[in-house]
């Protein structure tokens, strides 16, 4: 995924600095070229042989160590880079960069950089909410730096608060959403729906489907990663929301589509790919009904609102509209009707009896369908699809 990316840590005297060694690690592993740099503070949190060891590169701390390959270290560097994030960033070494500081070799690279820089606080909350570091914060936000906010809990201080530097699964996902794919949606307001409706028959019992949310979820952090502007409408799913998306949640077909109606005149893309529940109870007899094991309520049902003829029969010029098929026979005669009578750019088609598609899997085996004819892709995992998508649209 970072496969020639490089990423320069900046590693500061905090107690947080252990944990950069797993963000390090992580890097690795997705093919980034790491490099860290040290303040002669942090060493004494943790030992560079530590980063050496996970990155195979030195972990950079004197200016004038002469124990590499002859160059100006902090230009060649600070050139190669891809982007920096200095995590964890104590408040001495952000008003340093503040103010152009550079007095050791992680002020010095920062400040000959030109990438994407990344400044992650972590500090005693009094220390972080002290206005002169809420004003060194802003100086850099308005150099072009990016702040990642603190977490609030427990510190190594003893005190409650903000100031606690976010987990490293949090910092990767900022990193991958820099460098992992083009930005070739930047500048685009995506619309995707994803996951379930219910259908209250009661306070008890309710009707929807087997829908996991996977592929509504993977769609919309695609989308995050191209960099659009994203907003996620859900029904109820266990799975955690991508970061840096907009998630609006639902539980009802009704409500999925006022948020979407409400929604989608802003959009450039939509992409529905909500299971919503074709039904939703209407009364509830009281007369009783016998079965085998008992009685039960008649119900009385009524159709759903179709959100995607909706939005077919009310798009704006230039908004492109994607929709799901999930089919047992006939997939592409169907789907291929479906993207007709719809009047959608783009039908997303899978066969639920096909080994790796449908509900609960990571992986699907679509057919992206549009007035152009049908394109078969091979097993994927969702995410893939997603890009997949993404590709055949921008494409266009």
């Amino acid at each position: 995924m970072l496969k020639g990316k490089c990423v320069v840590l900046g590693v500061t005297g905090s107690i947080a600095a252990y944990k950069i060694a797993s963000l390090a690690s992580a890097l690795v592993k997705l093919g980034a070229d790491v490099n860290v740099i040290m303040t002669k503070n942090a060493t004494n949190f943790i030992n560079p042989i530590t980063f050496e060891t996970l990155t195979s590169n030195k972990c950079l701390v004197d200016t004038f160590d002469r124990n590499f390959q002859f160059n100006v270290e902090h230009v060649a560097l600070a050139k190669r880079a891809d982007i920096f994030m200095v995590a964890p960033a104590s408040a001495n070494v952000i008003g340093k960069m503040a103010h152009g500081i550079a007095d050791d070799m992680l002020t010095t690279t920062i400040l000959a950089a030109k990438c994407k820089k990344l400044v992650s606080p972590a500090m005693n909350t009094n220390m972080f909410e002290n206005q002169i570091v809420q004003d060194n914060l802003e100086t850099l936000r308005k150099y072009g730096f990016e702040i990642i906010d603190p977490a609030n809990g427990y510190l190594a201080c003893g005190d409650t608060g903000a100031g606690k530097m976010p987990e490293p699964e949090v910092l990767l996902q900022y990193i991958i959403r820099e460098l992992a794919h083009n930005h070739d949606m930047v500048g685009k307001k995506v619309l995707v729906t994803a996951g379930p409706t219910e259908e209250a028959i009661d306070p008890v019992r309710y009707i929807t489907n087997h829908s996991t949310g996977k592929m509504g979820y993977a769609i919309a952090k695609a989308a995050m990663e191209r960099g659009a502007d994203v907003t996620l409408v859900s029904g109820p799913v266990a799975i955690e929301p991508p970061m840096f998306v907009n998630v609006v949640p639902v539980r009802s077909a009704a409500e999925m589509a006022e948020v979407v109606k409400n929604a989608a005149g802003e959009c450039d893309i939509i992409i529905k790919s909500a299971a919503v529940a074709d039904y939703r109870p209407i009364n509830v007899a009281t007369e009783k009904i016998k079965k085998k094991d008992g009685e039960a309520s008649c119900i009385e049902l009524e159709r759903t609102e179709d959100i995607l003829a909706y939005l077919g029969a009310h798009r704006k010029e230039g908004q492109f509209i994607c929709g799901f098929s999930m089919e047992t026979e006939n997939m592409l005669e169907n789907s291929s009707a479906k993207l007709k009578k719809k009047n959608v750019d783009m039908i997303v088609a899978n066969n639920l009896r096909t080994s790796g598609a449908g509900f609960g899997t990571d992986t699907n085996v679509v057919t992206l369908i549009t007035a152009d004819g049908a394109k078969e892709l091979p097993i994927m995992t969702k995410e893939e699809v997603a890009h997949a998508i993404f590709d055949e649209i921008v494409g266009r």
